[in-house]
């Protein structure tokens, strides 16, 4: 069977985090191990706390993992404290992890930064020359590049700035792009452009986006895929959690990443 690790935060509210990655991972029929960085008291509403856990009982747990269940790909997800970057990213270098997806997590849907000051460019010097995909959202891509991002050529520029930086692959996510009829996200790899377009659906039920899409992406790297393909594929989940989501909550709701499963939930 084909394992898959995800490093990130624990969300007490089920929708995005540890819980929406292991989620991602047992919907793709992947057994999921987890490292929890933090622990996030948040709900479909908004942020309450972050509380970061010490860089020891993180570095400890990724050793627990892999000695004994080493994983065939690793998602990678809030880093909120530059120690914490560092421990994660000694352990990148000391294990040579394969497949790493990252997602640099800096706020939530809700709005709120979830990072100390310094953690993001930790991240960008530290975990990013890891991944062989980075999967920024625009506030992300813009944060990390200095640039504004209006339109599709801006998404380009900011995935050509960021694998300049050293990321294998650049997934920059454009479903938050104003006056776009459709969600396109833009890969690219030093050489070629990919685009991968979906119809835009209107609805709350976004909680976790990002956290799953990168989980999906790990996925089809474990099961053996290559990364434009992985993307496409993620891609197509995203549509089917997004479409078959269950209002759940008063705020951004959760996606529904078992649709396929049970598709009665309503």
């Amino acid at each position: 069977m084909k394992t898959a690790l995800t490093i990130a935060g624990s969300d007490c509210s089920g929708g995005s985090g540890i819980q929406a990655d292991t989620k991602t991972f047992a919907a793709h029929q992947i057994y999921a191990t987890s490292v929890i960085t933090a622990v996030v008291a948040e709900n479909t509403c908004h942020v309450r706390k972050v509380e970061p856990l010490s860089p020891e009982i993180i570095s400890e747990q990724i050793t627990a993992v892999f000695e004994d269940i080493p994983p065939h790909a690793v998602k990678v997800g809030i880093l909120p404290t530059r120690e914490i970057v560092a421990a994660v990213a000694d352990k990148l270098q000391e294990y040579s992890m394969p497949h790493v997806v990252v997602d640099p997590v800096m706020v939530a849907t809700s709005g709120p930064l979830l990072i100390q000051e310094g953690a993001m460019q930790a991240i960008v010097d530290r975990i990013l020359p890891h991944a062989e995909v980075f999967t920024p959202n625009l506030r992300e891509a813009e944060a990390i590049t200095g640039l504004t991002i209006t339109d599709t050529e801006d998404m380009k520029k900011a995935a050509r700035r960021i694998h300049e930086m050293g990321a294998k692959y650049v997934l920059v996510k454009g479903g938050h792009l104003p006056h776009d009829a459709d969600a396109k996200d833009i890969l690219f790899d030093g050489h070629s452009f990919y685009s991968y377009t979906a119809p835009r659906i209107q609805t709350n039920s976004t909680h976790g986006t990002g956290c799953t899409f990168s989980s999906a992406i790990a996925s089809h790297l474990a099961l053996g895929q290559m990364v434009p393909e992985a993307v496409s594929a993620a891609k197509q989940y995203m549509t089917g959690v997004i479409t078959n989501a269950v209002p759940i909550g008063k705020g951004h709701g959760p996606t529904n990443h078992f649709y396929e499963f049970y598709p009665s939930w309503e």
